[in-house]
């Protein structure tokens, strides 16, 4: 066991010195967090389609990264085309539905069975169900597009900084292409920003960040993906209203791992609007929901995170949710950005240093890392 150094005047200079830094650091960011949250979106945007890029560079046997990069955004492209033509149509279908649904709700909540009338009467008291309709009607829709078209000219006029910031996302792009461009160099540059006295130290918690971050931003927005499609099927099977919109809310949801749990209450909401509708069970219609909540827990828990998160164990849920919560009050939008690799490196410093505890590191995140001194050889194009 190692001694512990003493508290000469020395080091608690530098630890002072240490604590105004990391506080001036926070408070730098503070300031400038409408200039970096363009940059970070675009670098954890290009942390997820990387490993895409490499794929496809792999695959099709490109010597440069330009060629890879191109097929990757026009695979993107054509991904996001073909869900919007399979999808909205039938989004489209399902919100003209539930709008006659809640119309008749107002009217027709009395005869569903085996629901006591106080149920109705609270959801009716606490709910808006006109507005709730009115929302959904083509004519709202289109009355707010037309708004936002005339207000336009007077937002465009009226405040330059908001012209800024509009710019500055149209630049989001760039920063995604120079970013995936140069991403193995860009991560070798930072390493070699670390004097040579820490770099170890400092590469072995950023190794523990990157396998939470794989797991939390690569991983589980597949997972999520996947609980997503599968909400989508369950939901229509059993005949669910607004299934497609209900199955993908749960799917982001499911971002936080659990979080899906939320979906319960609007699950609840649209199967008595059901029932009130057709005249079904709402016990039967509930109960069948109910089911598939617990088919597609299953599928995730035995199938799909075995197998796309494999060994790799990530942050708890409730501390993924604190640390969102704090690090977003603090520092608005870029906080919930990087609160969880923030949050990693603490609990990953805590573990080391504090409790003495060396966290195992999967083989195949540490095969992904790059050593202090590798150089990164310049592709040629």
């Amino acid at each position: 066991m190692t001694e512990r150094q003493p508290y000469t005047f020395d080091r608690v200079v530098r630890i002072l010195f240490g604590a105004v830094f990391v506080v001036g650091l926070f408070y730098l960011i503070y300031i400038l967090r409408g200039a970096l949250l363009p940059f970070l979106v675009a670098w954890i945007v290009a942390y997820m389609l990387n490993p895409l890029v490499e794929y496809n560079k792999r695959v099709f046997k490109l010597k440069g990264r330009v060629l890879a990069i191109t097929l990757t955004f026009v695979e993107v492209i054509i991904t996001f085309a073909l869900l919007c033509v399979l999808v909205l149509p039938s989004v489209i279908d399902e919100i003209g539905v539930m709008r006659k649904l809640l119309s008749d709700y107002v009217y027709n909540s009395s005869s569903i069975p085996f629901v006591p009338q106080e149920v109705h009467d609270f959801i009716q008291q606490n709910i808006d169900f006109s507005q709730l309709s009115s929302l959904l009607s083509r004519e709202q829709w289109l009355s707010i597009i037309e708004d936002s078209f005339s207000g336009a000219w007077g937002f465009i006029t009226g405040s330059v900084g908001e012209i800024i910031n509009i710019v500055s996302w149209l630049i989001v792009l760039l920063y995604i292409v120079f970013i995936l461009l140069d991403y193995d160099k860009i991560l070798v540059g930072f390493q070699r920003m670390i004097p040579q006295k820490y770099r170890p130290t400092v590469v072995s918690i950023v190794n523990d960040i990157e396998v939470s971050m794989n797991r939390y931003f690569r991983g589980q927005a597949v997972v999520a993906g996947l609980v997503g499609i599968l909400f989508c099927i369950g939901f229509l099977i059993v005949g669910l209203p607004m299934a497609i919109v209900l199955g993908l809310f749960i799917g982001l949801l499911n971002m936080v791992p659990y979080l899906q749990l939320v979906g319960f209450i609007p699950t609840i909401l649209l199967c008595l609007v059901s029932a009130s509708e057709t005249g079904t069970n709402f016990w039967l219609l509930f109960g069948a929901c109910i089911l598939v909540f617990i088919v597609v827990q299953l599928i995730e828990d035995i199938f799909i995170v075995p197998r796309v998160m494999g060994k790799v164990t990530g942050l708890n849920p409730a501390i993924i949710l604190l640390s969102l919560s704090i690090w977003g009050t603090l520092l608005g939008f870029v906080g919930m950005i990087i609160a969880l690799p923030l949050t990693t490196l603490f609990l990953s410093y805590y573990e080391r240093y504090v409790i003495g505890d060396e966290p195992e590191t999967p083989p195949e995140a540490s095969a992904g890392s790059s050593t202090p001194d590798e150089e990164v050889k310049p592709e040629k194009e």
